[in-house]
């Protein structure tokens, strides 16, 4: 997505990936971070058949906000991308050192625009905020066990989730609203575990997925904290 001198709106799927505890490390482990993370990100990628090398990719030392492809299906993106990236994460883990991989994940889809310093408009703001949410951050702290920490924006959530065409069911989510800077930022945070089973891509329980679940998880509540400042 490169700027043309001509500012055009996109409607596009947006990306953005965090590792967690990233400047607690010293210069040899943060390397070894960005390499695993690269390499998940590319197994995920595969396994949906997608190239991260056509990807626009604003990146940092810790991350990176990536804006996918035009015409790029949500749905598996949202889904069974997010089961093969807890996956590598797992595996990248099985000889970690001092410090295991456990990342963030946010997914938002929007309307942008190229810029000299990457894209702009309200949806990068959307999944930067959703990202640095402090339930987020909580989800992943708080459970020692997990990996990957991953959110969908509200309208993601709506138009992708619910059809039953992504491969984690609406009910492992729960919806949360963040405020930053005097905005509201609603999102829901995958709170079950990404997890294949009997050869399909599923997660939470680990049960079949069915036809389309189109009401709210039952478990969902709506939580208003503030998030870390975007950076």
């Amino acid at each position: 997505m490169e700027g043309n001198g001509e500012a055009q709106l996109s409607y596009r799927l947006l990306l953005a990936v965090d590792i967690q505890g990233y400047s607690k490390r010293d210069t040899r482990e943060q390397l070894l971070a960005q390499r695993q993370l690269s390499d998940a990100l590319d197994r995920a990628a595969r396994g949906v058949g997608l190239d991260r090398a056509r990807w626009d990719k604003q990146v940092g030392g810790d991350g990176e906000l990536a804006t996918l492809p035009a015409g790029t299906d949500p749905a598996p993106v949202a889904g069974d991308f997010v089961i093969g990236l807890d996956e590598a994460l797992r595996e990248a883990n099985r000889d970690a050192g001092r410090f295991r991989l456990r990342v963030r994940l946010a997914l938002h889809h929007g309307t942008l625009t190229a810029g000299p310093f990457g894209p702009a408009g309200d949806a990068p703001i959307v999944v930067q905020r959703l990202l640095d949410a402090g339930p987020l951050r909580r989800l992943l702290s708080g459970d020692a066990g997990r990996d990957l920490a991953y959110v969908v924006s509200d309208s993601l959530f709506d138009d992708v989730v619910r059809t039953g065409f992504c491969a984690l069911p609406p009910r492992d989510f729960q919806a949360v609203k963040v405020v930053a800077k005097g905005t509201a930022f609603r999102g829901h945070i995958h709170t079950g575990r990404a997890a294949r089973s009997d050869g399909r891509r599923n997660a939470g329980s680990g049960g079949e997925r069915g036809g389309p679940d189109t009401g709210p998880p039952p478990h969902a509540r709506v939580l208003t904290l503030p998030t870390a400042a975007a950076r």
